[in-house]
């Protein structure tokens, strides 16, 4: 829940940053500078320093969906909508839980899959207002099936994490997971012929870098990396729902706005799903114990 808190917040604190420097470079900063603040930590102990070799491959490729999903949302908002990325979003849970039956040999029942497809409704529902004519006149285009890989590789992210993990460190694997990013990211920026624009960030905007680096970066990838081996993709993914939700009581909280009638359904609908995906992953994780 808190990982999700913070998430939600991240897209408060992008959207105040977005004109001011191109969104590569934005995903950069954040992946560097929350690695450069576990620099130290990791340096100092001796263990940890003698850790990061042999994590760093594997900790690339967990690193390397995690970049892909950015680069393709960046790429996708060349040619579809917001509107259609956040609806779209909404199947990780869905993709990530089929991918566990493959991967983990988890069961799946009917009745959760019938839970996901609800939870889908109640976040699109508050993602388009519960505005029923827009949500029906969605249609898919070239950015859609960009943004679409992108998801698919949000979700071995979330599989790798798991999959991957021979227990280690969590404090390096977290800070290899960074520097891979990092890495990705560099080559994307170089590729896409992009400037870094740092300078660019004064005053507010600093402020809302921080948040992005300590609060949606590395607190998050922390947390992420560390619920996901104990609890599982599947069930880690399910509080996806509740980030519209979220983010509209942060507006509420933070920037005083209003929170329309028309999303509360969507907003109960979305918690509902989640509460009950939560609690049928956790009576059978107690089954198989």
């Amino acid at each position: 829940m808190l990982a999700t808190i913070l998430v939600a917040g991240s897209f408060l604190a992008s959207e105040k940053l977005a004109g001011i420097i191109n969104p590569f470079s934005l995903t950069l900063l954040r992946f560097m500078g929350a690695a450069l603040m576990l620099l130290p930590i990791i340096f100092y102990n001796q263990r940890w320093r003698r850790s990061i070799l042999p994590t760093l491959p594997r900790a690339m490729i967990i690193s390397l969906f995690f970049s892909i999903f950015f680069i393709c949302f960046f790429e996708s908002l060349n040619t579809t909508t917001a509107l259609n990325t956040g609806t779209l979003y909404t199947l990780v849970p869905l993709i990530t839980a089929l991918l566990c039956i493959l991967v983990f040999r988890e069961v799946v029942t009917i009745k959760q899959i019938a839970v996901y497809f609800l939870g889908v409704a109640g976040t699109s529902w508050v993602i388009f207002n519960g505005q029923l004519d827009l949500l029906l006149s969605l249609s898919l285009n070239k950015g859609d099936l960009i943004f679409m890989a992108g998801i698919f590789s949000m979700c071995c992210y979330s599989i790798s994490m798991k999959f991957l993990y021979r227990n280690d460190e969590m404090v390096v694997l977290v800070f290899c997971i960074l520097v891979g990013g990092s890495l990705w990211m560099a080559l994307a920026l170089l590729f896409s012929g992009q400037p870094l624009q740092w300078d660019l960030l004064q005053g507010q905007s600093v402020y809302n870098m921080a948040y992005l680096v300590i609060g949606a970066t590395l607190a998050t990838v922390y947390i992420y990396q560390k619920t996901t081996i104990v609890l599982g993709p599947a069930r880690v993914n399910a509080y996806i729902y509740l980030n519209p939700a979220l983010v509209i009581v942060l507006l509420f909280l933070i920037d005083g706005a209003s929170i329309p009638m028309a999303v509360v359904p969507g907003i109960l609908v979305s918690s509902i799903a989640t509460v009950i995906l939560q609690k049928g992953h956790a009576q059978e994780s107690t089954v198989e114990s």
